[in-house]
């Protein structure tokens, strides 16, 4: 694991610093495989490995999105194609695809099939809506089709229907993948390899599987990072960030989160005004409490950094656990200290509390209870107070979150608020890129980069590349960014790259006649030009509507000029006594 970290990290392939309680593991820390110092942050190696735990701990890793498939290519090489593979997932039917698909079998008429879908509530098996929805019911006993095809997709509800290949999950094996489990090509892919046993299986096979996530806001640091070496010749290794950021704390105490991974909800932005964070410890604790369940202890939090209420212990070895959340839990791990130093629990058997609790099963919460009660009783805590607290615990423990996981993923929202703190027109053109399929997000966006201070504009042939980005020129003081050409309908990637390709080569295009003698392409015809002008992106080679009107001539021109070039005429115009023909467009 170590190895393809390591080799990501040289591919500057951004890594995330650690995912779910592997960060709490000083050995991952140590050899690099995460970037979270347990000690630092009081994380539990129990929480990852105890010798209580029966299933094999995993380590997760977030690679940027857009490069995952690289680290499983070289995955791939360095431990041999046949032993290297993806898992497959298998798709079953739902009670309203077991209707339509019988439906359409059956060749009743859609409307019919999709009328008796939409009785079925979703997530509802078809059972249960037969019994719990009238309309259904009657319709089953009293229309022969309905009875036919209810009493069809009853047969086939629950039955695989498809495959396809887990989101993350790639297994690694010491002998060809054939020796343990059958193999077949992916359902999307003639060449990448699936497991046909699914995720369990692999798992009881003592298989090692490991999970390659990609991560979209991994990918925005990335190429935030590029967009900062380009535009000012500065190169920023996010691992050593300073913590203590002033600049980024303010960024956070005013709610300036949009593009902000985790903290960009409105309620989040809400909550980080009141608590006005000042330390990293602030931003693990939001990430864990901004959740259904934890999220009722925000407001008591906030009370307690601002000292408006007074934090009070049930015991006092309680204070050491809790003073840094100021007398509330936030986190599973320190449920786990709680009993272990009030109880008398090992580490381990924490962390098979914190499991049955969640749960919920009567049996294994009672047997719980009675020996957390026992412990505390043989630790001299009354039964009163043992009472309290496991009152205290359990409701929590059902949503507790783990503060490995919050740790990394509050270190990633740090990141990307120095980013945005730091360099903000870098890091908006980056979010907007990443967004560029989704026009209500680039609505959000354009009006946060406004906010900020920063222009963007639309697609330019002397300024814009593929996609979003800053124009270098106008750093610091009047930041603009520019649409990226290949966001503009009917123009291809070819021609975009073309059209930068021979800028970055001699220049910036001096007017339309210049733009279309040096670009020779044959993705340049009547609907790409058309759109060019459309949208803007040759406003300053001349007056749109003017181009618009001469669509033809221009393209006439292209040509001319692409067979001048072809037959060398362009020398002979180029010479002292004679000039290339010029454009002459009707006004």
């Amino acid at each position: 694991m170590q190895d393809f970290v390591n080799w990501a990290k040289t591919n500057q392939i951004v890594v995330g610093p650690g995912r779910g309680s592997a960060a709490g593991s000083i050995v991952a820390y140590l050899s690099g495989i995460t970037n979270i110092d347990p000690l630092r942050y009081e994380l539990l190696f129990e929480r990852f490995l105890n010798p209580e735990r029966v299933s094999m701990p995993d380590i997760d890793l977030d690679f940027a999105d857009t490069r995952r498939d690289e680290v499983i290519r070289y995955v791939e090489s360095k431990y041999g194609k046949e032993h290297v593979a993806q898992i497959i997932t298998f798709g079953t039917m739902a009670a309203r695809a077991a209707i339509r698909d019988v439906g359409r079998a059956l060749g009743l008429a859609y409307g019919f099939c999709d009328m008796v879908a939409k009785l079925i509530p979703l997530f509802s098996s078809l059972e249960e809506a037969l019994a719990a929805v009238p309309e259904l019911k009657q319709l089953y006993s009293s229309d022969a089709d309905a009875t036919r095809l209810l009493d069809g997709a009853r047969k086939l509800e629950g039955v695989v229907r498809h495959t396809s290949t887990h989101a993350c999950a790639v297994v690694i094996t010491k002998e060809p993948l054939q020796y343990y489990t059958p193999i077949q090509y992916s359902s999307s892919s003639d060449t990448d390899i699936v497991t046909q046993y699914s995720q369990e299986p692999i798992e009881r096979l003592g298989l090692l599987k490991m999970d390659f996530l990609g991560l979209k806001n991994l990918t925005i640091i990335e190429q935030t990072l590029e967009l900062i070496q380009k535009t000012t010749d500065q190169t920023i290794t996010i691992d050593q960030l300073p913590l203590d950021d002033k600049k980024t704390y303010r960024l956070l105490q005013a709610g300036q989160t949009t593009g902000i991974f985790q903290l960009e909800s409105s309620g989040m932005k809400r909550y980080l005004r009141e608590l006005k964070p000042t330390e990293f410890d602030d931003i693990i604790a939001m990430v864990a409490l901004y959740r259904p369940g934890p999220m009722e202890r925000i407001p008591d939090y906030i009370a307690g950094k601002h000292k408006q209420r007074q934090v009070t212990y049930l015991l006092p070895q309680l204070q050491p656990i809790l003073e840094k959340t100021y007398g509330i839990l936030v986190y599973q791990e320190q449920v786990m200290a709680l009993v272990r130093d009030v109880a008398g629990f090992t580490a381990g058997e924490g962390y098979l509390l914190i499991k049955a609790v969640a749960k919920k099963v009567k049996h294994l919460l009672d047997k719980q209870k009675e020996k957390f009660i026992d412990g505390c009783m043989a630790n001299h805590v009354s039964t009163q107070i043992a009472e309290k607290l496991w009152e205290f615990i359990e409701p929590f423990a059902r949503y507790g979150f783990n503060k490995s996981h919050s740790t990394g993923y509050a270190l990633i929202a740090y990141q990307t608020a120095y980013l945005k703190a730091h360099y903000p027109a870098q890091f908006m053109a980056s979010l907007l890129t990443s967004d560029r399929d989704d026009s209500d997000r680039i609505a959000i966006e354009v009006q946060e980069a406004s906010s900020l201070g920063i222009a963007v504009l639309p697609p330019d042939v002397n300024e814009s590349y593929s996609t979003f980005t800053v124009v270098r020129e106008s750093l610091p003081n009047q930041p603009r960014i520019r649409f990226g050409l290949a966001a503009i309908k009917n123009v291809g990637q070819n021609l975009v790259t073309a059209i930068i390709t021979e800028r970055k080569a001699h220049g910036p295009f001096r007017d339309n006649e210049d733009f279309l003698r040096r670009i020779h392409h044959h993705d340049l015809n009547k609907k790409s030009l058309e759109s060019l002008i459309m949208s803007g992106a040759c406003h300053r080679l001349g007056d749109p509507a003017t181009l618009l009107a001469n669509l033809e001539v221009l393209l006439q021109f292209n040509r001319q000029a692409q067979q001048d070039r072809s037959s060398g005429q362009t020398s002979l115009f180029m010479t002292a006594t004679m000039t290339a023909p010029k454009l002459h467009l009707l006004a």
